[in-house]
């Protein structure tokens, strides 16, 4: 029997998701009781600025008084897609406080103090779900928390920025520079009028962060996540990527060190071949790799961003935890038992594809040869083209550590014959 009393949620934000997720509460209301056990009443909307026309979202439900709405003393649920730290956090906390469970968004505050929110909600005996901070509608945070729960999981590896994916695809498919694509990203609402959370991999890095916390049941923070972004990706690049059999794609890559001692959390751009399925990633679409070991590799793909997509993760996250309140039970909390170490970049090992531009003379290559053996980083394969004494070297290694290679580039920069070191960048997924 459906139980008659609703269920109260307090809405935080109504940009672009907020007003999807007040919008599908109100229309699909029966549908969403029906699943839960009980209706659920959108209790109030926190805004900034009042006054604003918002289609879809009722007016007598907007205020702009979120701490007044927290601690009302009668929301059950509090759908927090505000983002940022404060005053997210604060609010979030007070929530908890007064018994509320907590569905976020919320990538940045989950991943720089997911454990002190985790540990908040413990205490209150309530729930905090962020499906939707990660990946948007694909449904991932849940299968590693839940369906993976029985497994070891090694290697989490995807694209998880729609906006990076778009730019490169369009570098790749037309052969235009950073600049133009970025442009033609922003013109289509990709980016933002200031993208640099997307382009420099502040967004990846903190769904890096919380990935790899979910999957190796260990404590990881944005400021454990080695960071590179794409703004140095040239069309140069572009095209020796291709002439490899390779794209370029900025990767996030969370992975169990081979001893199990430590794990390693990174995002930065690099050559993946295109016999790999994440090389087929088009658009602003975003794709994850899971690797454990009685599963095998799992592949999690879809829309990464946007209001309905964000929309559906945040409301399947209420439907989850208004069944929890109504059966008087609690979600999978935070999970850090392993308390795992994250390991430096310079130790960690991977594949390299370093561009020179040298003399076009004898000697040369043996003596770039020479460096990269001094250093203990052993070649795959070279490719030298030369015209009228300038030369390209192409040289892609077997897997060095990080502070090999950078030992490697500042030796080759000593050369006399080399004249400038265009470009290096990682090769995965082989």
């Amino acid at each position: 029997m459906m139980r008659t009393r609703p269920l109260k949620v307090a809405l935080l934000g109504c940009g672009v998701v907020g007003s999807e997720v007040a919008r599908i509460m109100t229309t699909d209301a029966a549908d969403l009781a029906a699943r839960i056990g009980a209706p659920v009443e959108l209790a109030g909307i926190a805004v900034r600025r009042a006054g604003r026309v918002r289609p879809g979202v009722p007016e007598h439900l907007i205020t702009t008084d979120a701490e007044a709405l927290v601690n009302r003393g009668d929301i059950d649920v509090v759908i927090e897609v505000v983002g940022g730290i404060e005053p997210s956090k604060h609010l979030l906390l007070s929530a908890f406080r007064n018994g509320a469970s907590v569905v976020s968004a919320n990538k940045a505050l989950l991943a720089k103090d997911g454990t002190e929110l985790h540990a908040a909600a413990a205490e209150a005996g309530v729930d905090l779900y962020y499906e939707a901070a990660v990946a948007g509608a694909i449904p991932l945070i849940r299968p590693l928390r839940e369906s993976l729960a029985g497994d070891k999981v090694n290697r989490v590896l995807g694209i998880v920025n729609g906006t990076t994916n778009f730019i490169l695809d369009k570098m790749d498919s037309t052969g235009a520079g950073y600049s133009e694509a970025l442009e033609e990203a922003t013109a289509l609402g990709y980016a933002e009028a200031d993208p640099t959370a997307d382009v420099e991999g502040f967004d990846a890095a903190a769904k890096a962060a919380i990935l790899a916390g979910i999957a190796f049941h260990t404590k990881v923070t944005a400021a454990d996540v080695y960071r590179e972004g794409l703004t140095e990706v040239t069309a140069a690049d572009i095209a020796s990527a291709k002439q490899m059999g390779c794209v370029v794609k900025l990767l996030a890559i969370c992975e169990r060190a081979a001893d199990g001692a430590s794990v390693t959390a990174r995002v930065h751009p690099a050559m993946i071949p295109l016999t790999h399925p994440l090389a087929s990633v088009r658009e602003a679409y975003n794709a994850v790799f899971v690797e454990a070991e009685a599963a095998g590799r799992l592949m999690f793909y879809g829309p990464g961003a946007g209001g309905a997509p964000t929309a559906s993760a945040v409301l399947g996250d209420l439907v989850a935890v208004c069944r929890n309140k109504l059966a008087g039970a609690t979600g999978p909390g935070d999970s850090v038992y392993t308390r795992l170490p994250a390991k430096p970049m310079d130790e960690v090992v991977t594949r390299y594809h370093v561009s020179l531009d040298v003399d076009d003379r004898a000697g040369v290559l043996a003596q770039v040869a020479s460096v990269f053996a001094e250093h203990g980083v052993s070649i795959d394969t070279v490719r030298q083209q030369g015209r009228d004494g300038d030369a390209s070297l192409v040289v892609v290694t077997h897997r060095a550590t990080d502070a090999a290679l950078s030992a490697t580039v500042d030796k080759l920069r000593a050369l006399y014959s080399v004249r400038d070191v265009a470009s290096i960048m990682r090769v995965e997924g082989e």
